[in-house]
């Protein structure tokens, strides 16, 4: 009967002496692991199984036996199979009438198809079932539990936020099949992408989050999210065609942004706003005036239509030059704005704006018609270029409203120049090829932006009838960095574009050492501050007014960190002593400040630049009571054409001091105690200064 029950599988059977050595086992248990019975009789019970627990937390069977104390319903695999069959383990402990040990007495069962289908549900419970990164309950409880623990440990911990941009495009277009594959490769693109350690999740959608714990330095936070959104936005081979994609990305970090799971996910969510309000394709770190920005932004969105009525919006125009002659051939246009109550807001900050606002197609038409408008009154050699918003160029009447530009200007239709990005191809195929067809019998210039970016290809070079190739701004200034494989990329591109019959266009150059680079690389046209910043459409007539207008770069100028105007209220602190005083512009190594008198060369500085952030800088020139300031490490990009510190004061610093734990507050660092303290310098007579 027993003989019976064994091989039927109702019952297995196995014992153990009091050493713990295997006596006796069922045959059909060793068969059903794939072991013959003479390699596992003798041996110690705990090195022939071992706990199956699926996350490594369970009972440690080697535990268990030693306690010679009864268990029961113990999950275990054959060390040597650990892929084989999983068994559920029960024992009893046998004893001598005077309490000695004398072994195990147990039973076995095959519970393998239970517990893998068990292991699938668990892992639909806490995992994605699309892409096998963990969901949205899991990364809550383990943000949760990490910051839990890294608070009393005193640890960091960075959160990303990331949202793919025209993702929907591709469910639109392509389906949802396509669109699941897309995010599996997006998945498996983010694994590859972050080399350290970290927990990623799909949230839902096409959002991702992604923790990365001991990791509060925003210069490598920053570095990371560069690399994640240049690897997402290549090009993605699925089985219904080929589509390209983007990332925004939103980055905050515990403590300084947030204590508690709920804080420091909302503060990466609102940076992550920010990016894609920013333009898209960008990261952004949180700080504490981003509410308040993004409901400014929201204002000045809903005033764009204002803009538009009262004729708020204006033109400035940057010369692009022959290589060969540097005369300029042409002016690209850029859309500034007199804003009642804020002043100009110039052509990068507008940009930004009207990125992601409902009138960007109306903008960019009024755009084409003011820039025809201007290039009537220039020589007819000057070109002028307007870059078109990819919603206007899909829309029905684009062409009919660039020919009503034209003629309206009374200027020849090839002096129009039509900057066309790359993300025009991921339209509907015929009203793009219809469109370009129209514009090439009307006879107008078309270039292609952003060539380089990351969504090239060739089969857009093909199809369209293209008279140059605007090399992304990026790979220039990367190429200044890394000479030998950008520089390299964009030889590739000239001979591309030489082979086609195209010219080339370069622009964003600033330093003479790159300016040579280009040239030896066989670009035609350049275009940057080297050269001359945007001008004002009075600076052309008065530089155009003898028929021809030739620019001589800026040899000795070097590459230098872009100043940016800011006209703000910040402190500097000088021997604990905390001044108040007006910064006019800031740039990645420095600042101009003024407000204070008689500053010596050489006097050292800590600059509050708000929520936490603390720059060591000396002057390096002062002049009545302005001061230009040299930082000690420099600046770093902000991922939205701002600059932040590398780091932070630490709240467990401020903690250690007496304050209660919580996340940096925006403006002033008041951590100085100024009790006793002599000021050194005196304020100056305050002058009038228009706020920015």
């Amino acid at each position: 009967m027993l003989d019976e029950l064994e091989q039927s599988g109702l019952g297995w059977f196995w014992a153990s002496d009091d050493k713990g050595n295997l006596t006796y086992l069922s045959g059909a248990i060793a068969a059903r692991l794939d072991l013959s019975l003479g390699e596992l009789l003798g041996q110690p019970v705990a090195a022939i199984f071992t706990a199956a627990d699926r996350e490594g937390r369970g009972k440690s069977l080697p535990l268990m036996l030693g306690a010679h104390k009864a268990f029961a319903g113990l999950a275990v695999r054959a060390v040597r199979r650990l892929d084989g069959a999983v068994l559920r383990l029960s024992g009893q402990p046998l004893f001598t009438s005077d309490g000695r040990f004398t072994g195990f007495r147990g039973t076995g069962a095959d519970i393998s198809d239970e517990f893998h289908r068990e292991a699938e549900t668990e892992k639909l419970v806490r995992f994605d079932s699309l892409t096998g990164l963990s969901n949205r309950h899991r990364m809550a409880h383990l943000i949760d539990t990490t910051l839990t623990a890294f608070k009393a440990a005193r640890r960091n911990c960075a959160v990303m936020m990331l949202d793919l941009d025209r993702f929907k495009h591709v469910n639109d277009t392509l389906g949802h099949a396509a669109g699941d594959e897309l995010l599996k490769q997006v998945a498996a693109r983010l694994g590859r992408a972050i080399d350290r350690e970290c927990e990623i999740g799909r949230l839902g959608g096409d959002e991702f989050q992604i923790m990365l714990p001991d990791l509060d330095d925003r210069g490598v936070l920053g570095e990371l999210a560069v690399k994640i959104i240049s690897m997402l936005r290549q090009p993605y081979s699925l089985e219904e065609g080929r589509c390209v994609i983007g990332a925004s990305v939103g980055i905050a970090i515990a403590p300084h942004d947030g204590v508690s799971r709920e804080d420091i996910v909302r503060s990466a969510d609102l940076a992550l706003y920010a990016a894609k309000n920013g333009g898209r394709g960008q990261y952004r770190f949180f700080s504490g005036e981003l509410e308040n920005e993004t409901i400014f932004r929201r204002r000045l969105e809903e005033d764009l239509g204002t803009a538009l009525r009262d004729e708020q919006l204006f033109l400035r125009f940057e010369p692009i030059v022959e290589a060969a002659t540097l005369s300029v051939c042409a002016l690209e246009a850029h859309v500034c704005w007199q804003h009642a109550a804020r002043g100009i807001i110039d052509e990068e900050e507008f940009a930004q704006i009207v990125e992601g606002s409902a009138l960007h197609s109306e903008v960019g038409s009024w755009a084409i018609a003011e820039a025809c408008q201007r290039a009537a009154s220039w020589p007819d050699t000057v070109r002028v270029a307007v870059n078109v918003p990819v919603a206007l160029f899909l829309a029905e009447d684009f062409v009919d409203q660039v020919k009503q530009a034209v003629d309206r200007a009374g200027i020849a239709p090839a002096r129009l120049e039509l900057e066309i990005s790359e993300a025009v191809f991921f339209g509907d195929t015929s009203t793009v090829d219809r469109a370009l067809a129209a514009l090439f019998k009307l006879g107008v210039r078309l270039t292609l932006d952003e060539f380089g970016s990351g969504y090239s290809s060739l089969a857009y070079l093909r199809r369209a009838p293209f008279d140059a190739i605007k090399i992304d701004e990026r790979l220039v200034s990367e190429a200044e960095s890394h000479d030998s494989r950008e520089l390299g990329l964009v030889r590739a591109i000239v001979a591309l574009a030489g082979a086609l019959q195209m010219d080339t266009i370069a622009n964003g150059i600033e330093s003479a050492a790159l300016l040579a680079a280009l040239k030896d690389c066989g670009v035609r046209y350049l275009e940057g501050p080297i050269f001359s910043e945007p001008v004002d459409h009075d600076t052309i007539a008065h530089e155009a007014a003898g028929g021809s207008w030739k620019i001589e770069p800026g040899t000795n100028r070097t590459h230098r960190a872009r100043r940016r105007t800011v006209f703000r209220k910040i402190q500097v602190i000088h021997d604990d002593y905390a001044y108040e005083v007006t910064m006019r512009n800031l740039s990645k190594t420095g600042a101009l400040i003024e407000g204070l008198a008689s500053v010596p060369k050489g006097t050292q500085f800590v600059v509050d630049l708000g929520g936490g952030q603390l720059a060591v800088a000396t002057v390096t020139r002062s002049n009545s009571d302005v001061q230009g300031l040299e930082f000690e490490q420099p600046l770093i990009d902000d991922g939205s054409g701002g600059l932040c510190t590398r780091n932070r004061v630490s709240p467990y610093a401020l903690a250690a001091a007496g304050t209660p734990l919580a996340a940096l507050a925006p403006g002033s660092f008041f951590g100085i105690d100024q009790r006793g303290a002599i000021p050194k310098f005196g304020y100056a007579i305050s002058r009038s200064i228009e706020q920015g």
